[in-house]
């Protein structure tokens, strides 16, 4: 798994690629915790190049909206295949992100709630 982040103005982006299990959960975990330090935390986790993920990783993106909440931010998702998007339909967890087809989408969804 390789894992990448960057800024775009007050929102931080995590890219991850490869798989997304319990092994590789750990470090998603610590740049979650990292990003969700400034306040307000506006993450975009961007999981174009995940073509699978487990139960573990659901439960790290879960406990990151949620911290992220707590600190008048929150965690979106972008770019999810196929086999990702199943997955967190056939959980329901669809309905508990904000779910979006593009990263500027994302992105811009942030900026579109804060004017």
């Amino acid at each position: 798994m390789e894992l990448k982040t960057r800024q775009v103005n007050d929102v931080t982006i995590i890219e991850i690629e490869g798989r997304f299990d319990t092994h590789t959960a750990p470090p998603v975990h610590e740049l979650l915790q990292e990003a969700i330090l400034e306040k307000p935390a506006y993450v975009v986790v961007n999981l174009e190049a995940v073509h699978f993920i487990d139960s573990t990783a659901l439960s790290t993106l879960v406990a990151g909206m949620k911290r992220s909440r707590q600190v008048d931010g929150d965690l979106r998702l972008c770019n999810l295949q196929q086999p990702v998007r199943m997955i967190f339909e056939l959980t329901r967890l669809d309905r508990a992100f904000e779910i979006f087809s593009s990263e500027v989408e994302a992105i811009e969804a942030f900026q579109e709630a804060n004017t």
